[in-house]
């Protein structure tokens, strides 16, 4: 789905788009459940190929029960079983994604995330270290003398990224064939730094040049056995559809509440441009995704977590309230106050209190912003020209985890 890998390697050419033709004409489709029309007679009296709709069949439960159990998990054992709970969140989605009745297959393990976790630690422990003394020293020499290090942990970052994705791609298998990724991780990390820098020059209105430019790179060296991938969607055609988010962007930048209306306005846009633009060989996909739909997600996120931050405020005020009621007898003011809050047991008291609220705010972010996200881009997505997927040769290898482990040492996987 939505993300990328690459190893290093020499560009592939692009593959040519296929010709659109009237066997090819496009359809517009609705919400799920899909009705998917009839389409019109072509030119030499064939019906076009009927569009396969994106099902996904999982069940709401079963998700939050894993997502659940893996949060809690998580707490015990200090965050180690992350790996193992991204194993299983993302093979419950692969497993429930369907087209035309065959679903997909994630076939990486927690074990290789794991490993890759550690060589990663491995590599990037050092430089953590030298960064940090060298950081220190720097800034005793000349103010912001740090800042190419920080430009490279940036770099290094975009790099982690596509690795990340190219792991990913290779892990996913659908009837029997299995996605492949190739070039260079470091060709595609300054590529996207020089199109950051350009954001922050252009106050943003480069975004959506960039995301094409980057796409593009990603999708060249992506593909489906022997069907080459390739990006068909424009800077232009994504800054004609969300111009007006940028405008206004500036008048509700001092305030923080418009912001995740904002930002869930900009990513339905961005996951329609992007479904759009997608293409593997003849093979092209479509999506009619509305705003509405990720709008209806921020807000229940908003609620739950603004819930859960009530609970965890009226816990914090029932533990402090028994512990001023049973320690410090005798004592006022501060100081009361002071052998409160160091008595063990409220510490421990509010201690629980937190890691619960955090262990909520996880299983309501996945919930709603991973699990039902993605249910939706499937529902709201259509498939075409999908014989052109029909007897292909399996094509690449399976690429190493280490891109996941740097991705997930930096603290930036994702899915």
């Amino acid at each position: 789905m939505h993300g990328g890998v690459t190893p290093a390697g020499e560009s592939p050419p692009e593959s040519s788009r296929p010709e659109q033709g009237a066997d090819q004409e496009r359809v517009v489709v609705m919400h799920k459940p899909v009705s998917v029309p009839q389409i019109s007679q072509g030119q030499a009296g064939e019906a076009a190929p009927v569009p396969q709709a994106i099902a996904f069949t999982g069940e709401r439960r079963d998700f939050r029960k894993l997502v659940t159990r893996g949060a809690l998990l998580e707490l015990v054992t200090l965050g180690f079983y992350r790996f193992w709970l991204a194993t299983d969140m993302r093979r419950h989605l692969w497993s429930h994604t369907e087209v035309h009745g065959d679903a997909a297959e994630y076939t990486g393990t927690a074990k290789e995330l794991f490993i890759g976790f550690l060589v990663a630690m491995a590599i990037l422990v050092p430089v953590y270290v030298a960064y940090f003394f060298v950081g220190l020293e720097a800034e005793r020499v000349q103010a912001f003398a740090s800042l190419p290090l920080i430009a490279f942990l940036y770099v290094f970052t975009q790099f982690a990224l596509y690795r990340a994705r190219r792991y990913r791609m290779t892990r996913t298998v659908w009837r029997g064939v299995r996605f492949s990724m190739g070039g260079s991780g470091w060709s595609y990390a300054w590529r996207a730094s020089l199109w950051t820098l350009w954001v922050w020059v252009t106050l943003g209105l480069a975004l959506p040049w960039r995301a094409a430019a980057l796409e593009r790179f990603k999708m060249r060296y992506t593909s489906y056995g022997t069907l080459q991938g390739s990006f068909e969607g424009t800077g232009g055609a994504f800054f004609r559809q969300g111009w007006w988010l940028w405008l206004l962007m500036w008048p509700t930048a001092m305030f923080i509440f418009p912001i995740p209306f904002l930002y869930a306005m900009y990513k339905a846009i961005e996951w329609r441009w992007w479904v759009n633009g997608l293409r593997f060989g003849a093979v092209r996909f479509e999506s009619d995704l509305d705003i509405a739909d990720l709008m209806g997600f921020y807000w229940k996120v908003i609620g739950w977590l603004c819930l859960a931050l009530l609970v965890m405020s009226l816990w914090f005020g029932a533990v402090f309230g028994l512990g001023h009621l049973a320690i410090g007898n005798g004592l006022e003011g501060e100081a009361k106050m002071a052998a409160v809050m160091a008595n063990p047991f409220v510490l421990v008291g509010m201690g629980v209190g937190y890691l619960g609220t955090a262990m909520a705010f996880n299983v309501i972010l996945r919930m709603y912003l991973v699990r039902d996200l993605w249910a939706r881009v499937c529902e709201t997505s259509v498939v075409h020209n999908l014989a052109a997927a029909d007897n292909i040769a399996v094509l690449g290898e399976a690429a190493s985890a280490i891109g996941e482990g740097f991705a997930d040492s930096l603290d930036i996987g994702g899915f």
